[in-house]
């Protein structure tokens, strides 16, 4: 039987090392499907329950194992399903090949069944690669040239094959005119460094300052031990952007953590005292959480020439990979002896530990959900890798989880989009099986597609080496993040009809699948489920019921801020004295003794 061009986009992507394509199946692409059967399913068929679910699944895994994430597509509806997991490619510059079906040659433009004009729909998402394959000696350059510009650009591309040709058998593209042939596959990943004057111009900027902050993001992941390096030379602290969470352990006196509307008070105070601020790998988009413009002196270090000094006035900026630009620049950089300004940060940095601590234990009603965070802080493994979906549970994971040892942590940056947090860890686990994986999700999304990928989690835990992936649901009934928003930005109560969800007993859900899980409704079994969950055989739903009128408020909040809530109980929210109770609470940890002033 002769190849055909399903076999070879197939053996294509085998020869590229693709182990996995996520997927959900449809006539549109009916020839690659038999292609994976025929090929006894190398590389494996994931199949998600979504096709969204399936892009966020491809994300996941090239976040947690630096290569590319493939998903897979029928034509019509399974392609525009793709998008949104695209976008969040897209954004949070992630490199995804999209591989689509597409209406067979002889029926394009006579309106047939799930015909859609692919190209102009994938034009945004995939704008740095989009081909359609429409003879099969563009195969295997379009796939190659998609492949090697998604890990070079760091951002989603597509290929779009219709139905018909996929069944065709191939052929190689010849010597020959009007033919484009293609190299083995393989992709170089070349050290980028400044020239040396602009390294010198930037020592002068950081040798100058007394007051040094650094803020890094996911660009200086490669780079954790220079970052130490320069933090030392300079006394600096470290804060850390959402997508650069995991750059640095929490451990460390002088990493104030997570920067931001959903950041730290010593993140928030560093920046706001500094003289001199390096920005390494980050394109952090709030410059109102940066130095007022005028009071620091900055440098920038990214890859990306065409995202650098657009936050920031930045004095110099280095274009270049950060490993390799911070040791170049490091020679150049002179030992700061005062220590006072590191001391200063190190000192709020402990203090905002104990804050941390003492608002996670303030009683709620049920449970306060900065002590599900907690409780696991003090327990998570240090190789464990750890997703977090959009909504107040993300606030949780940016302020209350301590980062340490190996692990790692993502979330959907940029996009900031409901639903990643279940997939994203179906993919974890699929870059790396013998690691522990917990997602934290909120209700809302969990109703929205997490309990469905529960199933996705049933069917293919067998192949993991480590078991354990733990599901972890802040069960509030509220859209949280949404009504806090509302009270504090709008002054607005909370609108019953669109916030409230339904209630669902997850943890009862998950056990009707033949999954282990946990019901909490008291906090002293929080540290019980946390120990059972990540002591277990295999993957757990931890259904933690959570009081919504614990208030994700940052500790900086704005007296305009705190105003329009108050404005919000006034009006009439129907939670009004138990928030206004909550958020006194809470507030209060920081003017107790061993909390913040």
């Amino acid at each position: 039987m002769s190849e055909t061009v399903a076999d070879h986009v197939l053996r294509r992507l085998r020869e590229w090392g693709v182990q996995q394509v996520f997927a959900y199946p449809g006539d549109g692409i009916n020839g690659i499907v038999a292609a994976f059967g025929k090929a006894d399913d190398q590389p494996r068929f994931v199949q998600a329950r979504h096709e969204e679910m399936a892009a966020f699944e491809a994300v996941g895994y090239a976040k947690f194992s630096g290569h590319v994430g493939v998903c897979m597509a029928t034509s019509g509806p399974g392609a525009i399903h793709l998008l949104n997991g695209l976008y969040d490619a897209k954004l949070d510059h992630v490199p995804v090949v999209a591989i689509v079906g597409q209406t067979a040659r002889s029926a394009m433009g006579g309106s047939y069944q799930q015909e859609v004009d692919l190209q102009p729909l994938f034009k945004d998402v995939a704008s740095e690669y989009l081909v359609e394959v429409n003879v099969a000696e563009q195969l295997p350059n379009a796939l190659d040239r998609a492949i090697r510009t998604a890990l070079a650009k760091r951002a989603p591309t597509a290929l779009i094959i219709p139905a018909d040709l996929q069944e065709q058998p191939y052929t190689a593209p010849k010597h020959a005119f009007k033919q484009v042939p293609s190299s083995p596959p393989g992709f170089p990943h070349p050290v980028v460094i400044p020239p040396e004057d602009e390294l010198a111009r930037a020592a002068e900027v950081l040798d100058a300052g007394e007051k040094v902050a650094i803020l890094v993001g996911q660009g200086a992941r490669n780079a954790a031990a220079e970052v130490r390096e320069i933090a030392e030379l300079t006394g600096a602290g470290v804060a850390k952007a959402l997508l650069g969470k995991d750059v640095l352990p929490d451990d460390l006196p002088y990493v104030t953590g997570s920067i931001g509307l959903l950041g730290t008070r010593p993140s928030y105070e560093m920046m706001r005292d500094c003289d001199t601020l390096l920005i390494v790998g980050s394109n952090f988009p709030y410059s109102q959480f940066l130095p007022e413009f005028g009071q620091a002196r900055a440098v920038q270090i990214d890859i990306d020439g065409s995202m650098i000094g657009m936050r920031y006035p930045t004095e110099v900026n280095l274009v270049g990979e950060a490993k390799g630009t911070l040791r170049a620049l490091m020679p150049m950089v002179q030992r700061k002896d005062d220590r006072r300004w590191r001391e200063k940060i190190e000192k709020n940095v402990a203090s905002w530990w104990d804050t941390v601590e003492q608002q996670a234990m303030v009683d709620a009603d049920p449970v306060n959900p900065m002590r599900v965070v907690h409780e696991l802080s003090k327990r998570i493994p240090e190789d464990a890798i750890v997703t977090a979906d959009s909504g107040s549970s993300t606030n949780w994971y940016a302020r209350n989880l301590r980062i340490r040892g190996r692990m790692r942590g993502s979330l959907s940056g940029t996009l900031a989009t409901m639903g990643p947090g279940v997939p994203y860890a179906i993919g974890a686990k699929f870059a790396c099986p013998d690691r522990p994986v917990i997602a934290l999700v909120g209700d809302g999304a969990m109703q929205m597609n997490g309990m469905a990928e529960l199933l996705t989690i049933r069917r293919y835990r067998h192949l993991w080496s480590d078991p354990r992936l733990v599901v972890c649901v802040f069960h509030n009934n509220d859209l949280n993040q949404v009504t806090w928003e509302l009270r504090a930005m709008g002054g607005a109560p909370k609108f019953e009809q669109s916030q409230s969800l339904p209630d669902v007993d997850y943890a009862g859900f998950a056990r009707s699948l033949g999954l282990d899980a946990i019901g909490v409704d008291d906090p002293d079994q929080l540290g019980p489920a946390w120990d059972r969950a990540l002591a277990g055989a295999g993957p757990v739903v931890l259904d933690v019921r959570c009081d919504p009128d614990v208030p994700p408020i940052p500790p900086h909040a704005t007296l305009d801020q705190v105003r329009s809530v108050t404005e919000a109980v006034l009006k009439g929210d129907p939670d009004a004295f138990h928030l206004v109770a909550q958020g006194v609470k809470t507030k209060a940890q920081e003017m107790l003794p061993g909390g913040r002033s």
